[in-house]
């Protein structure tokens, strides 16, 4: 087994797995995950730029993550950078920053390596729990912060696109008036997010064949915290969450409570994560609108997702293209 260390830094979140891998057979044992809210992303699609809050936000991340990648002794560490900070213009300012506290350089990758590692992060998940009763080929959903992949396949990926619709990128764009975040939005506003997003599965539908899955796996931060809602969960159990199999008519009624109730209201809900208060009403529309496009009866929700992708390829070292 093989120590490592990967970090997914996104347009909301930065994330840190520690574990120890088998590099022949992707086995993964889990030692640390943890995230930190640092949005990233914040202002990206109408600046073009990184905000200097954001990236110290970031940055105190990374020294935390140092800490424990430093007391847990991991061998390799891969730090992945997606969509906020392909958009960037000052992306080389991020660079060196994290290599300045991690000692690593961010691979600043394209959303279909970002979808790769997702599809492998899940599937591998899936197929170590022994789920034969799923059928293939699935249809893997990483719903981000700037971007969603979709990803096709059953032992391999077959299929795969990244298109620049995600919970934060929705809501700064369709719901943000002067600086404040509509509370609750309006219906125009909710149809112009819906609009969108329906054109960005027509983008994905022209690279992948959505029509052809028959499971539907969701990934990241907005899938999982519907399914806390769904379960009823009084806090966040990530044991619970995943695996679990949310029917399409409780992710209906969890979208449009969360794009009718009031901040306050999200806020109170116990599996919530605060970063996510302002940001789940166009996360659970983008999760609604993609069941609804392939006729999905339920989604299968992965704890494990993109970061274990990456911590099985530095593992294996398998580089961003493909080689070693």
């Amino acid at each position: 087994m093989t120590r490592v260390a990967g970090i997914d830094c996104g347009t909301n979140s930065i994330r840190l797995l520690v574990a120890d891998v088998d590099p022949a057979t992707g086995e993964l044992v889990e030692l640390d995950r943890r995230m930190i809210i640092v949005r990233l992303g914040q202002g990206v699609d109408k600046t073009g730029r990184l905000a200097p809050e954001a990236l110290e936000r970031t940055f105190a991340a990374c020294r935390a993550y140092a800490a424990v990648i430093k007391e847990l002794g991991a061998e390799k560490v891969r730090f992945v950078a997606t969509s906020a900070s392909r958009d960037a213009e000052n992306r080389d300012e991020f660079v060196a920053g994290v290599l300045d506290i991690l000692g690593v350089e961010p691979e600043v990758i394209s959303g279909d390596q970002e979808a790769e590692f997702s599809f492998t992060g899940a599937t591998r998940s899936l197929a170590a729990a022994g789920r034969s009763d799923l059928a293939t080929p699935y249809l893997v959903v990483d719903i981000g912060g700037g971007s969603t992949e979709f990803v096709l396949g059953a032992e391999h990926v077959r299929a795969a696109r990244s298109v620049d619709v995600g919970c934060v990128r929705m809501t700064e764009r369709h719901l943000v008036v002067d600086g404040t975040v509509t509370d609750p939005p309006t219906e125009a506003q909710v149809a112009a997010m819906r609009a969108d997003i329906e054109a960005a599965l027509d983008l994905a539908a022209g690279t992948v064949p959505l029509g052809e899955a028959r499971t539907l796996v969701g990934l990241a931060g907005s899938v999982t915290t519907v399914a806390g809602i769904a379960l009823g969960l009084a806090e966040y159990d990530s044991e619970k969450i995943h695996h679990s199999r949310i029917p399409y008519e409780q992710v209906r009624a969890i979208s449009e409570r969360m794009l009718t109730a009031t901040h306050d209201e999200r806020a109170r809900i116990g599996v919530m994560h605060p970063g996510r208060v302002d940001v789940i009403g166009a996360g659970s529309l983008v999760l609604l609108a993609i069941m609804e496009r392939i006729g999905a009866t339920e989604v299968v929700v992965s704890e494990h997702d993109i970061l274990d992708g990456i911590a099985i390829s530095a593992a294996e070292g398998v580089e961003v293209d493909g080689s070693r």
